[in-house]
């Protein structure tokens, strides 16, 4: 697949996730697929930052777009409502050669983003959608960095907003889009349809389309493929706490043997690799308490013991991981049941929006407040 200038051998990207595809995570996920494959073949998208923090060098904000020595390509998203914002921070990225693929998120369903006219909320304003998308395009105009754009169904059943917003980017120069084939009311719950996917490659015809939203195991992929016809799979929750999904989605596209799944034992090197990569970028304590929401998804449906998970997830240093790990039976095998949705699930709410945000989608006009920095997703 290709997106722009870069080409994948494998139509797979890790999908932007706050608090956790930092740079420990997707070291870990391209270590994995070169040690189980022998190359990376996918993209690696960092976590989503706020393209006014990156503009005012927010040290936190900067702190969050490292990347390691030897990744590439480098892929960055932003979230903007502001196509000012948007063309000084695109700019920044592409003259201090920041990034080589800048991503746009729209997808974020989070209340405190969308009743600001963020996230989700934002592709209903049509026009202004439109200008954002255009701004990041403008600024990378002259070099090879790619801009995508990543978004959802639309805000909820009576308002889809994604075959408008796949056009639109088409036109303004997008190198691809990606659907999460949810409504921002659904956030997290329910099924993903994958029908709305299959309806917007019908739409956008000159860029590839790419699907997200249930994809947790290998085949989940090749499935919404051969139902939708999209181009390529983005993937979310499914890799939480299974990094090395993504040797396993190279293999099924590829036509390799898949990789053996890790026993128990090898689970816990996979941990102890993550909390190491974690210190190194945050420092020890915070790595540490950053690596206790891993555990639990690495050891969901895994046999651990309850002491021995509240004990780990109170962990506080690399010694007392060793400890704790060294606790697992290494030989247990990698049980088949040990699948399905980790991560954000929650319940479908009423998307909370500006007031009188319904009224005029050609309305262009910048949403207030919008850009604070915020975690998203």
């Amino acid at each position: 697949m290709r997106i722009g200038p870069i080409t994948l051998a494998s139509p797979v990207v890790l999908a932007p996730m706050a608090g956790v595809t930092n740079v420990a995570f997707r070291t870990l996920c391209r270590e994995l697929e070169r040690s189980l494959m022998g190359t990376v073949s996918g993209l690696y998208v960092c976590e989503m930052v706020t393209a006014r923090a990156l503009v005012e060098r927010h040290p936190g904000t900067l702190h969050m777009t490292a990347f390691a020595p030897d990744e590439s390509p480098r892929s960055l998203q932003l979230y903007t409502v502001d196509p000012a914002a948007t063309y000084a921070a695109a700019k920044m990225i592409v003259e201090e050669n920041l990034a080589d693929h800048i991503d746009m998120n729209f997808g974020c369903p989070v209340p405190k983003v969308t009743r600001r006219g963020g996230g989700a909320a934002l592709p209903y304003k049509r026009r202004l959608f439109g200008q954002i998308v255009a701004a990041a395009v403008r600024a990378t105009a002259d070099v090879d960095v790619p801009v995508t754009v990543k978004f959802r169904v639309g805000i909820d059943e009576a308002h889809h907003t994604h075959l408008d917003a796949g056009r639109i980017a088409e036109a303004e120069g997008a190198a691809a889009v990606a659907l999460h084939a949810r409504t921002a009311a659904q956030r997290y719950s329910g099924t993903a349809d994958w029908t709305q996917i299959a309806a917007l490659k019908e739409a956008v015809t000159t860029i590839p389309v790419l699907g997200n939203g249930d994809i947790f195991e290998a085949r989940d992929a090749l499935a919404m493929m051969a139902a939708t016809g999209c181009d390529g799979v983005v993937i979310g929750r499914g890799c939480l706490g299974r990094p090395w999904l993504f040797a396993e989605l190279s293999a099924a596209f590829t036509g390799a043997a898949a990789p053996t799944p890790p026993t128990l034992g090898e689970v816990a090197r996979i941990i102890r690799r993550h909390g190491e990569l974690l210190s190194a970028h945050f420092g020890e304590d915070k790595g540490m308490r950053d690596i206790r929401k891993h555990i639990a998804w690495y050891l969901h449906g895994l046999p651990a013991g309850s002491a021995l998970r509240r004990s780990l997830a109170l962990v506080r240093t690399l010694d007392g991981l060793d400890d704790l790990l060294a606790r697992l039976d290494p030989t247990v095998a990698f049980p088949a049941a040990a699948t399905g949705p980790r991560g954000r699930q929650g319940s479908p709410a009423k998307v909370a929006l500006p007031e009188g945000w319904l009224s005029d989608p050609d309305d262009c006009a910048v949403p207030a407040g919008a850009d604070i920095m915020h975690s998203g997703g």
